[in-house]
């Protein structure tokens, strides 16, 4: 009896202690934390990559185009355009259109003499096509004025030629078109410029007006000449200090026609310099006055080297003697 309890409480224990037992496999670290809060962790330590179907890819460089685009459209793909488009900004025209001439010898005659009063009459037949773009300038722009746009011209004409002085070529292309830019800052580096408006001679004169629209009807050009005459300072430093060009303490009289530039179509448009109009007959400048690299001064010769030198003319000398006896001989 006795027997029998202790065989059934020893298989008990025993059952007990067998059921307790993990495989080391099962036995979590502790540093693992419950089962599955890492489990969004190590999932991201994952990249699922599509890789690309090559069989697919080789077999579409035999396909047709009309294949090809039929594919495209399954996989809900926009087939490729046969043209490329380009964007273009036209924001200045590349010339003056129809350039004035002007007459030879203007500024110099009054308007009481007779050149004076045929260059008069030849201004107010060519004013009829102007008439015809100041109409259309002011169906764009309605508070449009002449006087008023005179002045501002010319206050644009002063404000550029300052800021073309003191090389802010940032600001410039506010005063200036991106035609004229690259005229009037060529060769500007390494170079002084100083450039002072005194006065004006002449109440500015507006010459010609132009209209023409490039690429659309929609896009829309103007250019006015204006005829300026002023008294200005000008004198053009090099690098290293040297005057190149005019003075600055003499006063010139500068009579320019001077052609602006406006896109009226465009709402943020503004009227900027584009070109100056040089006629034929007006003489040339006076030529620039260029500084260059002086060569080094030569040593002096060494007393050895005068020494050959006297010994190599006293035996010229020699041979001259000889032959003049030979000769008399």
């Amino acid at each position: 009896m006795l027997l029998k309890n202790f065989t059934s409480t020893f298989n008990s224990v025993r059952s007990f202690h067998l059921a307790s037992i993990y495989h080391a496999r099962d036995i979590k670290p502790w540093n693992v934390g419950i089962e599955g809060e890492w489990r969004k962790a190590r999932a991201k330590k994952v990249l699922k990559i599509e890789l690309p179907d090559f069989e697919r890819i080789q077999s579409d460089t035999k396909l047709t185009p009309e294949e090809y685009v039929s594919r495209l459209k399954e996989k809900g793909i926009a087939p490729p355009k046969k043209y490329k488009e380009k964007p273009i900004v036209v924001t200045t025209t590349q010339g003056v259109l129809d350039p004035y001439v002007p007459p030879e010898g203007d500024g110099k005659f009054s308007v009481l003499s007779k050149t004076g009063v045929t260059q008069k009459a030849t201004h107010v037949k060519q004013k009829t096509s102007s008439f015809m773009a100041l109409r259309k300038i002011k169906s764009y722009e309605d508070n449009f004025d002449l006087p008023t746009f005179a002045e501002e011209a010319q206050d644009i004409y002063i404000k550029a030629h300052e800021l073309l002085a003191s090389n802010e070529k940032e600001k410039l292309l506010d005063y200036v078109t991106e035609f004229a830019y690259p005229i009037m800052t060529f060769q500007r580096d390494l170079k002084t410029i100083k450039w002072s408006f005194i006065k004006s001679n002449d109440i500015p004169d507006v010459i010609q007006i132009r209209t023409q629209s490039l690429i659309e009807k929609t896009n829309m050009f103007a250019q006015i000449t204006l005829r300026l005459n002023t008294r200005q300072i000008l004198a053009i430093y090099d690098r290293f200090g040297h005057l190149m060009y005019g003075s600055d303490a003499i006063v010139k009289d500068v009579l320019e026609y001077v052609v602006f530039e406006k896109n009226i179509s465009d709402y943020n448009g503004r009227w900027r310099l584009h070109a100056k109009i040089i006629p034929d007959w007006m003489p040339p400048k006076d030529p620039i006055l260029k500084t260059f690299i002086r060569d080094p001064v030569p040593e002096p010769p060494t007393e050895e080297e005068l020494r050959f030198e006297r010994e190599g003319v006293i035996s010229d000398e020699h041979k001259d003697e000889t032959k003049n006896q030979q000769s008399t001989t």
